[in-house]
């Protein structure tokens, strides 16, 4: 994606996700994410269905979206998979503290107290 592209799809609050099952239909999932060099990061619980449907089908589709996932723009073509490496998933919750604030410390901390946060998987977006 070009940097100007990238920067300006990072000024959304929300991005609508769609990835694929088996069968080709799309389920669209509005999440957080934040840019960093050149990809796009988000974070959701490891053992959700997006995840799983990744493992079978990296391709994607994004578009700007509302809270309620109602794109706000044109979709866009992509692939996306699991970051495991240390690095990289520091660099990526670096990026999602710098642009969500408080709101994502606020979600830290109660994914802290109830153990979820181990339980998070970082996925990377290549558009």
């Amino acid at each position: 994606m070009l940097p100007d592209a990238l920067a300006s799809l990072d000024r959304e609050p929300y991005l609508n996700l769609a990835t694929f099952r088996r069968s080709g239909a799309a389920v669209e999932t509005p999440v957080w994410f934040a840019a960093h060099a050149g990809r796009l990061y988000l974070f959701t619980e490891g053992t959700a269905g997006k995840v799983k449907r990744l493992r079978a089908n990296p391709s994607i589709r994004i578009a700007p979206c509302s809270v309620r996932g109602r794109p706000k723009g044109v979709w866009l073509p992509g692939r996306a998979r699991r970051v495991d490496d240390s690095a990289t998933v520091a660099a990526a919750y670096r990026a999602l503290r710098r642009k969500y604030g408080l709101q994502m410390w606020l979600l830290d901390l109660f994914s802290r107290l109830s153990g979820r946060i181990g339980k998070r998987a970082i996925l990377e977006l290549e558009v």
